[in-house]
């Protein structure tokens, strides 16, 4: 695993025109990108698939997406979750924080900030794959007694 690791990225807005621009731009970038407009949409899809990253928008009519992000934590701990909104404030940012985002980017936002954001979450999750990995690797070793 290396730089050639692909990252599976959902995202997550209920703005549809928005979302098919920044699919269509990741896209073109050689990311492996689904989309869902709606928090309920987001859960059936991750349950379907496994996502590295979930890029996600705050103010969505039904499920927010901090409802969005607990449910998704709470199957998918190791996700990435990146939150993307045009209502950003502290308030919401810490609370996105306290249930497991781990950036908070403000719309509009720069696609080289959204790219470089979208990379360190992506080291991230090969990080843990690689931790995970060698604590399979010792729980054997030490089952066999070796």
């Amino acid at each position: 695993m290396g730089d050639d690791f692909r990252a599976h990225i959902l995202l997550v807005d209920d703005e549809k025109d928005f979302l098919d621009i920044l699919a269509t731009r990741l896209r073109n970038r050689d990311m492996d990108v689904s989309t869902a407009t709606s928090g309920e949409e987001a859960l059936s899809v991750s349950r379907k698939a496994q996502f590295d990253i979930i890029v996600i928008d705050l103010a969505m009519p039904g499920m927010n997406g901090i409802e969005t992000i607990k449910q998704i934590k709470a199957e998918r701990p190791n996700a990435e979750v990146i939150i993307l909104t045009g209502h950003a404030n502290i308030k919401s940012s810490v609370e996105a924080m306290k249930v497991g985002a781990n950036d908070f980017l403000e719309k509009p936002v720069d696609i080289e900030i959204l790219l470089k954001t979208i990379s360190l979450a992506q080291r991230r999750t090969v990080e843990n794959f690689e931790k995970q990995c060698q604590q399979e690797t010792e729980e054997i070793l030490r089952k066999r007694g070796w």
